[in-house]
This record gives C-alpha cells, structure tokens and sequence, in this order.
C-alpha cells in the first residue's frame, strides 16, 4: 500500500503557508534549469552517501514509474489501462532522465492525469442527480491498490458508479439529508479537482523525485524549494496543534500516533489507525470534507491557534462500514511538563504476594539542551527525572520497578544512553554504523549506578527509535527483562541536506533528507524491522505483522555486524516465567477482550470489499456493533462496572470508551508487575540454592 510514512510529512508541511492558491496553466507544468540540477545533486548523493549506496539503473526506473503513478493515483480511479502501456514506453528512461538533468517525463505523465481527473470528477459530479437503488445486491471495491487497471470507460464509469453509490450510502446511514449529501460530495469531488489544479511545477517535480527515493527507502525524501521556503516559515510562526502524527494512506488521513501530552492524547478519543474525514474550525464553523485532500491541506487545517478549537469527523480505526463520530478538541502546545516521566506502585494486587513494585512512565526522550548546556540545574531531562523518580520508590521500599516504555516513540539519542547508565555500569550503549562503514559506539561514561535491583521494560509496536535503543542495552546486558510487543522497528538516521549549498548556488535547489546511518546494538543486532523482541510477548503481538517498519515498502531489512565487549548480568530464565504468564492470562477478562478487539480490527483492515445494499451494510454494522458491546461488557461484568447498550449518548459512549482504556492500562500494569514479581521470586530462589550448594 503507498503510504507518506512520518519522513514525508516533513515535506508535506511545507505547503501550509501559501497565501493565495490559484490554478495553475498547462503551459507552466515543464521542467526547469533548477529541477534539472536538483536531479543531478539527488541522484549522486543518493549514489554516494545514503547507507544502501543503491545504484540508479533500469531496475529503479521501472519501479520508480511504478511508484509515481502510484502516488498521482494510488486508487486507480483516474488512468486506464492505455495511459499505462503510453508511460511504458518509458519505463527504462527514468534513470537517465534523472542522471542527465531532464525529468520532463514527469511532467508529461502529469498533465495527463490532470485531464483524466477533471473528466471522471465531471462524470462523478454528474451521477449525484441520479438516483441509485440502495436494494440492489452489488459491492465496491474500495481498495483497488492491486486491481488491475481499467480497460475502457465503460469499466472506469462502473468503478466510479459504485465509488460515488458507496460515499452517498456512507453520508446516508450517518443520517445526512439527499439535499446535504449532494453538496457535500459535490464540494467533495470538485476539491479534487481544485487541488490537483493547484500543483505546481516545484510540487509535480517533488512527486516525482520522491518516487525514486521511495524505490530506495522509504525514509528518505526530497522537499522541493517552494515547499523548503514554506516549511522555514512555518517553523518560526507559533502555530499548534492537536499533536498526532498524521500520514496518508490512499486518500485518507490517517493517525499514525498520538503524541503524549498533546490534545489528542488528552481527549481520549483520537487513536492510532482512526481515519480522519473531516475537519471544522470552532464550535459552529462548517465541517469540510478533507477526503481525497493532500497531507499538507488537511494538517494546514487541523493547526491553528493555542486555544481555539477544531472539530473533527473520525471514521474510528478506518472503519468504511460504520458511521463516523464528531470531536472537539482544543488545540495546544505540548508542553515539557506533559511529556515528563512520572511513578506509581502497584501493591496489594492479587499475585504480587506482598510484593510492592514500581513503574516509571517515560512517553519520550526528552531534553532541554540549552539548559543542559548551560549548567542550569533546573534544566529537564528524561535521565534527570527519572534519577529523582528511582530515589523516591526505593526510598518508599519497592521491590521492583517496570519503565514504561509504551507508545514511546523516541527522541534525544543522548538521553537514551544516559537513562541506560543509570542502571548499568560503564559500558558500550548503540553502535552507530555510518554510510562509509565506519561504526561510532556511544557508551555510559559514568560508572555510578543509581538502580541495581530487580527491573522490567514494557514496550508495545509504538516503542521507536531511542526507547528501541534503550530496551534492546537492557536486554543485551540481561540487565532486565522486557515485556510486551515488539517495538516500531525505526533503526536508521536521517540527515538534512541543503543541496544549493552543495555547489554554492544562489538558488535555492530545495533540500534532501537523507538516510546515512543504522543503529545496532551492543550484541550487533539492528533495531530496525524486526524491532525489540520482548523475552516475554503479549498475545496482541500477533496481530501487528503489518505495522511500523514491517509495513513499509523497501523499508531496510534487519541487519547484524559484530557486538562490542559488554558485561552481562546474571539472569534467571524466562521459560518459566513465560508459562506462569499464560497460565494467568488463559482466562484473564483484560486480556481475552484486547484479543478480540485486535481480532476485530484485523477483519476491518483485511476487508477490500464493501456491500451498496444499505439494509446489508446496516445489518453487518450491527453486527460488529453488537459482538463489539458484548465483548466490553464481558470485560466490565468482570469489573463490576455498569453495562454498555445502544442507546447511550455519544457523550456517554465517549466516557466508558475512557474507562475501558483506562481499565485495560491497568490489566497491562498489574500483569507487568506481576511478571516482574515472578522473576523477583525465581531470583531470590537461585540465589538462596547457590548460597546453601556454597
């Protein structure tokens, strides 16, 4: 599936700030002297210091047509089978078109599907006045990523039929009038038009450039100098959010995460996988339909100003066959003080027999380097912080502390080291091999060690980057055992590249974010793809074969290169500490209802067909809805808490979603602290056998 992964919102941004956007002519879609030399700059960059140092060949070119394509019609609504057998004709010219300065093909294949997009959204516009038979038995084919492409219009018209018939059921079952749904798809369709109209020629090369570094990896990208001008604006105005990191999937927004302390997290009701369809300013302002919308439109109208509001439309985890809800969120900066580390012990919980165990919450790696720099002892830090957090839970006597590591998706690298010393002596942390081969190895300096007892690190699939560094030390020095899923898999390093300062050009040629490293452990295993495999899985691990780096087309495949000398701590086994976990869990409410929800949501993703029948679709909605509230309220019978039905407000359902989610953090924790009393105990034992075989 084409996706603009976190490294293309970077680029994405840049378009926010355009103050007044008009069509752009035909005539001005052609290649320029500047595009040409940015060619040239990427390409050899590309050859020379990214880390895979792929060659640029007739391989690349077919892929690369491939992914361009893809990009201008991910959905294949637009082009037919003939436009693609034309662009074959080119398909080997790609690299030489780039290698020599010349991306004219772009341009060509843009302005065909420019006029293949006004003919068919005419067409779409045009079927809004008939009127279709909601009783019919046909479906859709929303995911046509695979399809093959259309052979003549008869077929296309059929396509776009049922894809005009699905978005009027959709608007008709969330109980939207004739008169309203018209002017909504209508406003709809015309915007994809509108948009497409607006490109320009700086916008259609950055498509098409990006389309060869995603034949190399996906973490790499080009942003072009109208969106590097934009983007340096952007980031010296005040200007927030509802603090999520946004992605494009077809022509969806998508949640990729929420970030810790931000709006979003806060509200409760924003989560990753949602699909966001549309966006409103304020309490009254009008609420516009952003799918088919471009990242960077619909980012540019979810910031705003600290304290206004925006309402969003969710289609909850990208659910077609269900209505979508209205939020209100209040936008806000995410503060240090929101995203600082924090405790709590758990204690008098079945299984712990006595046992009081600690958890630090750690949502990033955060770091005040001006303050840092300047010797300021106020100054924050995820180390700094949770320095103070361990003196506080050993002085209250814990047995055992648990970092929490969830949905943490990384930050300072210095930090990741400097909180790995705090548990370890001296010792190597990351190694860090670069483009050229040469490998850095960042090491705890400080021999102190400021927790030495029993620890467990809990990471779930959005544990990234620095607390992928951090779990995997833990693991290789067996100073721990860590718990959970496996990690997001980002294991490599990005840099950005000014090019017009790479030949002292007065112009400006746009800028290149490069992959150049790859982090690997002390045991020279890499963190990225695989991840961190905890020595101890959760069950909900197997549904997420297809998320972080493992999802990603021509994401770097896991790699190993020689560990570094390291100290290894004793360690008790985890077979049976394993087996004592499923034991408990086998029948465990929690976690029986995190299964069938993940369960749940996979059927959701794997489905690529909807039925048009409206009596069909409401029946299976249903469905689901009634196996959804009969699994949550399993799981709150066992809590003794009130019973979900139908009937309940939004606002209602949005309170006991809260409690459920609070509920099921805290199934995680208590068997967490359980797991980590279990080794406590098998700890203790070893050590009282090798004292009476001594």
């Amino acid at each position: 599936m084409f996706r603009s992964f976190i490294a293309l919102l970077l680029i994405s941004l840049g378009a926010l700030l355009q103050a007044k956007v008009t069509e752009v002519p035909l005539s001005e879609l052609t290649a320029s002297e500047l595009h040409g030399d940015a060619s040239i700059i990427v390409t050899q960059f590309m050859k020379r210091y990214h880390y895979l140092h792929k060659e640029i060949d007739d391989d690349t070119s077919a892929e690369m047509l491939d992914r361009y394509l893809e990009s201008l019609d991910p959905n294949r609504h637009f082009f037919k089978k003939s436009d693609i057998e034309t662009f074959d004709q080119v398909r080997f010219n790609l690299d030489n078109a780039l290698l020599a300065g010349k991306p004219d093909i772009a341009f060509e294949i843009f302005k065909v599907f420019r006029k293949r997009v006004n003919n068919r959204i005419g067409y779409a516009i045009s079927l809004l006045e008939m009127p279709f038979d909601f009783n019919r038995d046909e479906s859709y084919l929303f995911d046509r990523e695979k399809a093959p492409w259309a052979e003549t219009d008869k077929e296309l018209d059929d396509i776009w039929r049922k894809r005009v018939k699905n978005d009027y059921l959709g608007q008709k079952l969330a109980d939207k009038t004739d008169k309203e749904i018209i002017k909504s798809l209508t406003k709809r369709y015309e915007g994809i038009v509108r948009r497409t109209k607006q490109l320009h020629a700086d916008d259609v090369f950055q498509l098409f450039l990006n389309a060869y570094t995603l034949v190399v990896e996906p973490h790499t990208a080009y942003m072009s100098a109208r969106a590097s001008e934009n983007f340096d604006i952007n980031m010296k105005l005040s200007l927030q959010g509802i603090g999520a990191v946004l992605m494009s999937e077809d022509e969806y927004t998508k949640v990729q995460s929420v970030i810790a302390g931000g709006p979003a997290e806060k509200s409760g009701q924003v989560k990753a996988d949602d699909f966001i369809i549309g966006v409103a300013q304020g309490i009254d302002g009008e609420m516009e339909d952003v799918v088919g919308w471009s990242l960077s439109d619909v980012v540019q109208q979810i910031r705003g100003d600290k304290g206004s509001i925006v309402r969003l439309a969710i289609l909850p985890k990208g659910n077609n066959s269900v209505p979508s809800k209205e939020i209100v969120i209040i936008r806000d900066e995410i503060k240090l003080e929101d995203q600082a580390a924090k405790s709590e012990i758990i204690e008098n919980v079945e299984g712990l027999e006595g046992l009081k165990i600690g958890v630090i919450e750690i949502p990033a790696f955060y770091r005040d380097f001006e303050g840092m720099q300047n010797n300021d002892p106020k100054a924050r830090s995820t180390t700094r912080d949770v320095k103070e957090l361990l003196a506080d839970l050993q002085a209250k006597g814990v047995d055992g502390i648990v970092i929490d590591l969830r949905n943490n998706g990384g930050g300072a690298l210095s930090e990741a080291t400097e909180l790995t010393g705090l548990f370890i002596e001296q010792g190597p942390i990351v190694q860090i091999r670069e483009s050229s081969g040469h490998v850095d190895v960042k090491s705890d300096e400080d021999p102190a060690v400021y927790y030495s007892g029993p620890l467990a690190v809990l990471v779930n699939r959005n544990s990234a980057s620095a607390s992928e560094i951090f779990a995997g030390a833990i693991k290789d020095y067996h100073r721990g055992i860590v718990i959970g899923e496996p990690t997001f898999g980002k294991g490599t390093v990005q840099t950005l590249i000014d090019l017009g300062q790479q030949i002292r050009s007065k112009e400006n040629l746009g800028r290149l974010r490069l992959t150049m490293a790859q982090f690997f452990r002390v045991n020279g295993g890499s963190t990225q793809h695989k991840g961190v495999v905890p020595d101890i899985v959760f069950p909900s691990a197997k549904w997420i074969s297809d998320h972080g780096e493992r999802s990603l087309d021509n994401a770097l495949p896991w790699a190993s290169i020689k560990p570094v000398p390291h100290e290894l701590r004793d360690f008790v086994t985890v077979d049976h500490l394993v087996d004592a976990h499923k034991q408990r869990i086998a029948n465990d409410p929690g976690f029986k209802f995190m299964e069938v929800q993940e369960r749940l949501l996979q059927t959701i993703r794997e489905e690529k067909v909807v039925t048009l029948n409206e009596k069909e679709r409401k029946v299976a909605w249903e469905k689901r809805e009634d196996t959804r509230i009969e699994n949550r309220n399993e799981f709150r019978k066992s809590r003794g808490s009130e019973l979900i039905t139908k009937d309940l407000s939004d606002e209602e359902k949005d309170k006991l979603d809260e409690e459920d989610d609070e509920a099921l953090q805290a199934v995680i924790l208590n068997e967490s602290a359980r797991i980590l009393a279990d080794y406590i105990k098998s700890k203790s034992m070893n050590e009282l056998q090798s004292a009476m075989t001594n």
